[in-house]
């Protein structure tokens, strides 16, 4: 598994010591408020052990994601194969913070660093991403890291029960208007893979 470095993120495998502040995230109204119901501890640590499945058995997926100057998880961030079940395809790239890691433009760095490898190491022609209406932090990312919405793709979650959750938003780049935004354009020089 790949690891990314930014100025000051590192993307990396998940570790046993991940799963109880992994835990806590999906346990947290706050982080789950565009996601969905709470997850158990059990629930929690399944998810961990399926990202770290699809990632070896791919080549990419979700990393844990590290705050370096203090070696602190913080998140994940990644790429991941859209659902057979959504009403468009190809890869889409996310993120997910602690609440504590909000408003320092983590969220940012690790997407242009999962951008960077998913069209330079994948050759990716296309990256997306989606969720919901009211997601505007999220949006504000996906606008910030050079993605584009046409609101004639926007979309209802099949995955999602009726109510705000349905109702949702898709953001997309190409590799081509991705040329030259690396992680430099914005917060922290291009990533490096190890």
């Amino acid at each position: 598994m790949p690891e990314l470095r930014t100025n000051r993120l590192l993307l990396r495998r998940w570790r046993e010591s991940d799963l109880e502040p992994w835990a806590a995230m999906n346990a947290d109204p706050e982080v789950r408020e565009h996601l969905g119901e709470l997850l158990t501890r059990e629930q929690s640590d399944a998810t961990v052990a399926l990202m770290q499945a699809k990632f070896d058995e791919r080549g990419f997926g979700w990393w844990a994601l590290e705050a370096r100057e203090t070696g602190e998880f913080i998140g994940r961030a990644g790429l991941d194969e859209v659902g057979e079940d959504m009403p468009f395809a190809g890869v889409d790239i996310g993120w997910r913070l602690m609440r504590s890691a909000w408003g320092h433009g983590y969220a940012t760095e690790a997407a242009l660093a999962c951008l960077a490898f998913g069209f330079d190491a994948l050759g990716l022609p296309e990256v997306v991403a989606s969720t919901t209406v009211n997601n505007l932090r999220s949006q504000a990312v996906m606008r910030r890291i050079g993605m584009t919405r046409d609101p004639a793709d926007d979309f209802e979650d099949p995955s999602a029960p009726k109510g705000p959750l349905r109702q949702c938003v898709l953001y997309r780049t190409h590799r081509r208007e991705a040329h030259g935004l690396h992680p430099a354009a914005d917060t922290t020089p291009l990533s490096t893979i190890t």
